[in-house]
C-alpha cells in the first residue's frame, strides 16, 4: 500500500503532456529566450551532423529568412526603420555558415551513396543548374560568386564606408545646427532630444553597416573555400575509401557541390542585394518603389529619346527588329502619358494658386495678436553674417550658454531669446525688446573689433571711436588684425558677437522680475526634489499663494538676488508667513534667511565687503518719515529731504566709484526697502543690505558715511 501511494504521488508530480507542452510554448513566446535558442541551434549545427530532412528544412528556412530580409529592406520608409540589419545579417551569415559545414559533412561522408546524399533541395539545385553537366554547375556557380563578392558585396562595402565617414564629419555641424535651433526658440527641448537621438542613431547605423558589409565579403570568400574543398575532398575520399570510379565521383560530387554551394550563395546573393539597397537608400524618403519609379518618371524627354534611340536601332541591318520596336513603342507611350500626366499637374497647380489670389483673404485668428515674445533679439540684415560666421563663436552658440550660466546664477530657466532680421533698422544696428519693448539698442561693426582701456585711458590704436552700448564707456572699432597689439597694450578686445552677448546679459538681469512669470514659479515649485514638496503642500495656500510667492521672488530677482537656493527661500517664506501676509516683510525675512548667499555676492577680491553706513540723523529720518500700518505703511518724506539725500548718495558713491571701489550701503532692517526704493531709480546698481544680511562669519570694512 504504501509503494502504491508513493507511486501515485509521484505520478501526481508528473506533469501531464499537454501541460508540458504549454509550458514550453509559454517560454517560447518569450522573444529573448527564442532567439537564444535559435542562436544555440546554430552553434549546435557546427558541431553535431544534421539528416537530411532536417537540412532540407533549414535551407528552405534560410532562403526564406534572406528574401524577407530583401522585402523588408524594399518596403521601409528610411533605412533607420531597418537598423537591426547589422545583427540580422550577422545571424543569416552564422546560419548560411552552419547548413554549410552540415551539408558538407553530409556531402564528404555519404556522398558515394548518389546525388540525394545531402537532402532532396540540394540535389534539386545542382540537376536544374547542371542540366547533366557538371562544367556548367561550375560555371554558373562561380559566376554568382564573382558577382556576389566583386560587384554587390565591394559596391556597398565602399558606399558604408563612406557613409560612414561622411556621417561622423557631419555630426559636429548637424549638432550645432539643433543647438542653434534651440537656443533661437525654433524648437523645443523634447523636438532637439528627439533630433539629437536620430542624429545618434544614423551615426551607429551607418558605423556598423560599414562593419557588416565584412561579413557578407567574408562570407562569399567562405562558400568558394568550402566549394573547393568538397569538390576536391569528395572525389578523394569517393575514389580512395569508397572505390567509386573517377567519373562518377567527379558527376556526383561535382553535383552535389555546386547544388550546396547554389544554396548557400543565393541566400548570400539577396541579403547582399537588401544590404546594397539600404545603404544607397541614404538620402531617399519613402519606399524604395515609389521613390524610384518616382524620379525616373520625372522626365518624359528622356523615355522619348531613349525611345527614338530604340527605333533607330530597329531599323539598322542586321539586328532583330521585334524586340526594339516593342520596347520603342512601351517607351514612347510611356513619355506621352507622363507629359500629359504633367502638364495637367501644372494646369491644375495654375489654377489653385489663381483661386487662392482671387479667392478673398481670410482674417487670421485674433489669439495670433494676442502673442508676444518675452525676448527677442533684432538684427539689422548688415549683421546677419554673425549668425552663422565661421568666424568666432557664433552668436546663436552664445546666447545658448548664456541662457545655461544664467539659470545657474539665478536660478530659473530664462525665456528662449528669438533672434531674427528687422530690415527697418539701420544695417548693422541691433535692438533688445523684452515683451515688444524696446530695452537696449547698439552699433556694431562686423569683421573688428571693439577695444576699450578698463584705465579709461584713450586708445592709441588708430579706429572708429565709439561708446560701448551696455555701459556707456569710450571704446573703438580696430580692425582685427590689431588683436595683438590691443592686448599688449592692455586693452580689452571684444568680438561684435559678445558685445551683443554682454549687452542681453545686462539686459536680462535688469528685468529678471518681469521675465518671472506665474506658470515658470509653478515650473519651479513643481521641479523641487521630493523631499520638499511637503513643505509646499503645507504652504500653498493655506499659508501663502502661488501668486505670493511669485511677488517675493520677483522682490528678491529685482536686486539681483539669486532664487537657485528656493528650498531655503521657501523656508524663509514659510516662517515669516506666520507673523505677516506682507509682501515686502516676508522679502526681508526671506533676505535675511540667505544671509550667506547675499554677503558672499558681495565680497570684493579683497575678501571683505566694503560698507558705506548711514548715518544716524538719516536713520531716524527715514524712521519718522514712515506712516501707517501693516500693509498700508509707506514713506512720506518731504521732496526736499528726498533731494538732498539723493545728492547724498550720488557724491559718496562716485568719490568712492572714482577710488576703484564699490561700496554697499549698509542701513536698518525697518528701512531697508523704502531706502531701496528710492536709489533705485537713480542709481540702481547700487547694493543695500540690512544688518540682518550680514553674516556672521563674513569679513567687513567700513569704507564711508552717509
Amino acid at each position: 500500500m504504501a509503494e502504491a501511494a508513493t507511486i501515485t504521488a509521484t505520478a501526481s508530480r508528473v506533469p501531464s503532456p499537454r501541460a508540458l507542452f504549454d509550458r514550453i510554448s509559454g517560454v517560447l513566446r518569450r522573444g529573448e529566450i527564442a532567439l537564444a535558442l535559435g542562436v544555440v541551434a546554430i552553434l549546435v549545427v557546427l558541431i553535431l551532423p544534421m539528416p537530411t530532412w532536417l537540412l532540407d528544412m533549414s535551407l528552405a528556412l534560410s532562403i526564406t529568412f534572406s528574401v524577407l530580409i530583401l522585402m523588408v529592406a524594399l518596403f521601409i520608409q528610411r533605412p533607420l526603420e531597418f537598423s537591426t540589419f547589422p545583427t540580422v545579417l550577422l545571424i543569416a551569415t552564422m546560419l548560411r555558415l552552419a547548413l554549410n559545414l552540415a551539408s558538407t559533412r553530409l556531402i564528404l561522408s555519404q556522398g558515394h551513396e548518389g546525388t540525394a546524399a545531402a537532402g532532396h533541395v540540394i540535389q534539386a539545385f545542382g540537376n536544374f543548374v547542371m542540366g547533366g553537366n557538371f562544367v556548367i554547375g561550375v560555371i554558373v556557380f562561380i559566376i554568382l560568386v564573382v558577382v556576389n563578392f566583386v560587384v554587390i558585396t565591394k559596391g556597398s562595402g565602399r558606399i558604408a564606408e563612406v557613409a560612414a565617414r561622411f556621417s561622423l564629419d557631419s555630426m559636429p555641424g548637424k549638432q550645432m545646427a539643433i543647438d542653434a535651433d534651440l537656443s533661437a526658440g525654433l524648437i523645443n527641448e523634447d523636438i532637439a532630444r528627439k533630433r539629437r537621438s536620430e542624429l545618434e542613431d544614423e551615426s551607429n547605423f551607418y558605423g556598423a553597416m560599414d562593419g557588416a558589409s565584412k561579413f557578407v565579403r567574408g562570407d562569399a570568400v567562405a562558400g568558394i573555400i568550402i566549394t573547393a574543398i568538397n569538390i576536391v575532398a569528395g572525389i578523394l575520399i569517393g575514389i580512395v575509401q569508397k572505390g567509386v570510379s573517377f567519373s562518377e565521383a567527379t558527376q556526383t560530387y561535382t553535383l552535389l557541390t555546386v547544388g550546396d554551394g547554389l544554396v548557400s550563395q543565393i541566400p548570400a546573393l539577396i541579403v547582399s542585394t537588401a544590404a546594397g539597397m539600404l545603404v544607397t537608400k541614404a538620402g531617399i524618403a519613402g519606399s524604395t518603389d515609389k521613390a524610384l519609379f518616382g524620379q525616373l518618371s520625372a522626365y518624359p524627354a528622356a523615355l522619348g529619346v531613349a525611345s527614338f534611340l530604340l527605333l533607330s536601332l530597329a531599323v539598322l541591318p542586321g539586328i532583330p527588329a521585334p524586340p526594339f520596336l516593342v520596347l520603342a513603342t512601351l517607351t514612347g507611350v510611356a513619355a506621352w502619358k507622363l507629359t500629359e500626366r504633367q502638364e495637367k499637374a501644372v494646369a491644375a497647380e495654375t489654377a489653385a494658386q489663381q483661386a487662392k489670389a482671387t479667392a478673398p483673404a481670410k482674417d487670421e485668428p485674433i489669439t495670433s495678436a494676442l502673442q508676444i515674445d518675452q525676448l527677442r533679439l533684432e538684427l539689422g540684415y548688415g549683421l546677419l553674417t554673425l549668425i552663422n560666421s565661421d568666424h568666432g563663436t557664433r552668436l546663436t552658440d552664445q546666447v545658448r550658454a548664456l541662457r545655461r550660466q544664467l539659470a545657474g546664477e539665478i536660478g530659473f530657466v530664462m525665456p528662449s531669446v528669438r533672434i531674427q532680421d528687422n530690415l527697418q533698422l539701420p544695417a548693422n544696428t541691433y535692438v533688445i525688446r523684452v515683451k515688444e519693448i524696446e530695452a537696449g539698442r547698439g552699433e556694431l561693426r562686423p569683421n573688428m573689433l571693439l577695444v576699450m582701456d578698463p584705465r579709461g585711458g584713450s586708445i592709441t590704436i588708430p579706429g572708429e571711436p565709439t561708446v560701448e552700448p551696455t555701459f556707456g564707456l569710450p571704446a573703438q572699432w580696430v580692425a582685427e588684425g590689431h588683436r595683438e597689439e590691443a592686448t599688449f597694450r592692455g586693452y580689452t578686445a571684444v568680438e561684435p558677437q559678445t558685445v551683443i552677448t554682454t549687452h542681453l546679459t545686462e539686459v536680462i538681469k535688469d528685468n529678471m522680475a518681469e521675465l518671472l512669470s506665474y506658470a515658470e514659479t509653478q515650473k519651479l515649485l513643481d521641479e523641487l526634489d521630493k523631499s520638499h514638496q511637503k513643505l509646499i503642500a503645507d504652504m500653498v495656500p493655506s499659508q501663502i499663494s502661488i501668486g505670493g510667492i511669485q511677488r517675493v521672488l520677483q522682490n528678491l530677482l529685482a536686486e539681483r538676488v539669486s532664487v537657485r537656493d528656493l528650498p531655503t527661500v521657501l523656508e524663509g517664506i514659510s516662517e515669516a508667513c506666520g507673523y505677516s501676509r506682507n509682501v515686502s516683510v516676508i522679502t526681508e525675512h526671506v533676505r535675511a534667511r540667505l544671509a550667506r548667499q547675499i554677503s558672499e555676492q558681495n565680497t570684493n577680491e579683497a575678501g571683505f565687503i566694503p560698507l558705506v553706513g548711514l548715518s544716524p540723523a538719516w536713520e531716524q529720518a527715514f524712521a519718522e518719515a514712515l506712516t501707517g500700518q501693516g500693509d498700508e505703511r509707506h514713506l512720506s518724506m518731504p521732496p526736499s529731504r528726498l533731494q538732498e539725500f539723493i545728492a547724498a548718495v550720488r557724491t559718496t558713491f562716485e568719490r568712492h566709484a572714482m577710488g576703484g571701489e564699490t561700496p554697499v550701503l549698509l542701513v536698518s532692517p525697518a528701512i531697508r526697502p523704502y531706502v531701496r526704493s528710492i536709489i533705485e531709480r537713480f542709481r540702481p546698481i547700487t547694493v543695500v543690505m540690512s544688518q540682518n544680511e550680514v553674516h556672521p562669519k563674513a569679513k567687513i570694512k567700513t569704507v564711508g558715511t552717509l
